[in-house]
Formats: structure tokens, C-alpha cells, sequence
């Protein structure tokens, strides 16, 4: 496998899951797939290889941006435990309904995914007025419905958890810095499940995590994390998003074509 993507795919991913705590696996999720796609021995589980990597290399970069951000006081951790129960279920649940479907079909969820997450961050609409949060028990459930599309397509959730929570008016920044927390519990129950459903593949892999894939993306992610981080509390995010959004829906183009 070439190093150099590899590590190219962990630094963009590692600054954008700081800077928009989106998650990286928007970036890793479809570089993966189109690396493991040309090797034998890899290419029949592409998707699902890239799905479980992007989650365990987020256990390293989704904890280096959850400090960079807890640093500057920006994490809230009452919203964090609420959402935890449910974000450790439903990631759980997502990786049991991707080990159902075949790569195709797996890639063809993240499109349409890709789609959904890119036209939200072209939208970017702030809200202008505050909208009451709701129970632990309702705010579970929300957190198991984004834990389980997360875990699904190999994302860290911060592309609903973000906006659900500045929908609920929490500021720009504050909101970032929590969805980036809330990806750590979703990678966690994630990559577990993949590794235990994945354990009688043998594609040299643990699981479906490809350790080789995911300590370069990890190590490179860990590294640009704080870097984002840093950039968002001193620069206004939307044109990035813009431009993101754009980007995401020419990934979305790509994994729909082979699919």
C-alpha cells in the first residue's frame, strides 16, 4: 500500500474532524476504499475494511481533537453523557446492519450519506432562534439514531451532532467541540463490533480493521486534530464548509460509480 496516501488521507481527515467536528471518516471512509479496492486480497470487503479502519483511526484522532478542545473549555460534558448511552448502542447496532449488506450496497449507504452531509454544509443555515433541549432519555434516542448511521458508514457523527445542537442554540464553536467528543463513544462500540463480526475474514486484518491503513491514518490524523481545533475558534467556518460540501458531494459521485 502507498504510505504517502495513506498518511495524506490521516492529515486531511485529522484537520477537518478539529476544524468542523465532523469526523474524518467523510475523507477516510472513501480514500480507503479506493486503496483496498485494488489489491486481491482486499478488494471484496473494500467498504467494509474502509468503514471499520476510519472508525479505529478515530480512537486516536477523535481523542487528540477531544483535548485540544477541553483544553480551551470548550467540550460540554452534561450534553456529552446524555448522548452517550444511546451513541454506544446505535454505533453498535450500525456495525451489525453493515456486516449484513455486500460492498456495494455498503458503499451505495455511504453515497447517499456523502450526499445528505455535503448539501447540509452547503445549506449552513444558522439558527436564529433558541430551541429547548429535550430530555436525557429523548436525547439518548437521538444519540442512538446518529451512533448507529455513524457507525454504519464509518463517520464520527459530528455531521449531525453539530447541528442538532446549534439547531438547539448552542454556539458555533462549543457545538463543534462536543460533536468531536461524542465521535469518541461511537468509535469505540464501532470498532469492536467490527472487529468481533469481521473475526473470520481473512484478509489481514484484525477484524475488519486494517492495522497496517490504520496507524498511518491514525498517526497523521492525531497530528493535524489540534491544528484544526486551533484554526476554528480564530476563523469563521463557513466558506470551509462550502467548499467541504462540494468536495463531499464529488466523493459521493465516486463511490456511487463502482457501486
Amino acid at each position: 500500500m502507498n504510505l504517502v496516501e495513506l498518511v495524506m488521507i490521516g492529515a486531511i481527515a485529522g484537520f477537518l474532524a478539529g476544524f468542523l467536528g465532523i469526523g474524518g471518516g467523510l475523507v477516510v471512509v472513501p480514500g480507503l476504499a479506493i486503496i483496498f479496492a485494488r489489491h486481491p486480497q482486499t478488494a471484496p470487503l473494500a467498504t467494509h475494511l474502509a468503514v471499520a479502519t476510519s472508525l479505529g483511526a478515530m480512537l486516536v484522532t477523535s481523542l487528540s481533537s477531544i483535548l485540544a478542545h477541553a483544553r480551551r473549555g470548550a467540550v460540554d460534558w452534561s450534553q456529552f453523557r446524555r448522548f452517550t448511552p444511546g451513541l454506544l448502542a446505535g454505533a453498535a447496532i450500525g456495525a451489525v446492519v453493515a456486516d449484513g449488506l455486500d460492498t456495494r450496497h455498503l458503499a451505495m449507504v455511504f453515497g447517499l450519506f456523502a450526499v445528505a452531509a455535503g448539501l447540509q454544509l452547503l445549506a449552513g443555515r444558522t439558527p436564529t432562534e433558541e430551541r429547548p433541549l429535550p430530555g436525557e432519555l429523548s436525547q439518548a434516542g437521538i444519540g442512538g439514531l446518529i451512533g448507529m448511521i455513524s457507525s454504519l458508514v464509518g463517520i464520527g457523527g459530528g455531521s449531525m451532532t453539530a447541528p442538532w445542537l446549534m439547531w438547539h442554540g448552542v454556539r458555533a464553536q462549543r457545538a463543534v467541540a462536543t460533536a468531536a467528543a461524542c465521535g469518541y463513544p461511537i468509535a469505540l462500540a464501532g470498532t469492536a463490533m467490527f472487529i468481533i463480526l469481521g473475526r473470520e475474514e481473512s484478509v489481514g486484518a484484525l477484524g475488519y480493521v486494517h492495522l497496517p491503513a490504520l496507524a498511518c491514518v491514525a498517526v497523521a490524523g492525531a497530528m493535524t486534530a489540534p491544528l484544526g481545533a486551533t484554526v476554528v475558534h480564530h476563523t469563521d467556518p463557513a466558506r470551509v464548509r462550502k467548499v467541504f460540501g462540494v468536495c463531499l458531494l464529488a466523493v459521493a459521485a465516486r463511490m456511487f460509480w463502482p457501486a
